[in-house]
């Protein structure tokens, strides 16, 4: 089974090695600890505090195990050997919705960085997928959930 590759900046990989670490290293301490704790309450058939832990322990487990695959696989953009002028993961990208003209400005990165309130996008969103490839100055139609956008693309630039 081929598996998934993960791209995303060399910024956003020691992101997710240090998200992991500290699940390692502090995270399961701290609920092994709760754990104790709750068994110690007497009754785990009626023991919230037990089960609220043992529930964020399958959490934690779960996502150690996605980071590990995603670390595992990740496929490192370099931007620095990409063209400016067309956009791609790992860049810039400013657009001007028309025809009322709000600019937006997101920086495009693999789905394992993807941060849309700090302004980073998916390559798999639907805005990404639609203006990668473009130069600067092509206008674009987005199809979104909420209806078509046009946009035109007014500057890629390093992220």
């Amino acid at each position: 089974m081929i598996e998934k590759a993960y791209p995303m900046t060399a910024e956003g990989k020691a992101k997710l090695e240090a998200e992991l670490e500290d699940l390692k290293v502090n995270k399961r301490r701290e609920i092994v600890e709760r754990i104790k704790i709750a068994r110690s309450y007497g009754d785990l058939s009626e023991n919230s505090e037990y089960e609220s832990a043992k529930d964020e322990q399958a959490f934690v487990e779960g996502r150690i195990t996605t980071l590990e695959k995603m670390i595992r696989f990740a496929e490192i953009i370099e931007v620095q050997n990409v063209d400016s002028d067309v956009v791609s993961i790992g860049l810039k990208v400013t657009f001007v919705e028309l025809p009322d003209g709000d600019e937006e400005t997101y920086t495009i990165v693999g789905s394992a960085e993807a941060d849309p309130l700090e302004g980073k996008i998916s390559n798999d969103s639907p805005i990404a997928k639609a203006l990668l490839g473009k130069q600067i100055g092509a206008e674009v139609a987005i199809g979104t959930p909420g209806g078509d956008m046009n946009v035109k693309i007014v500057r890629v630039e390093q992220a």
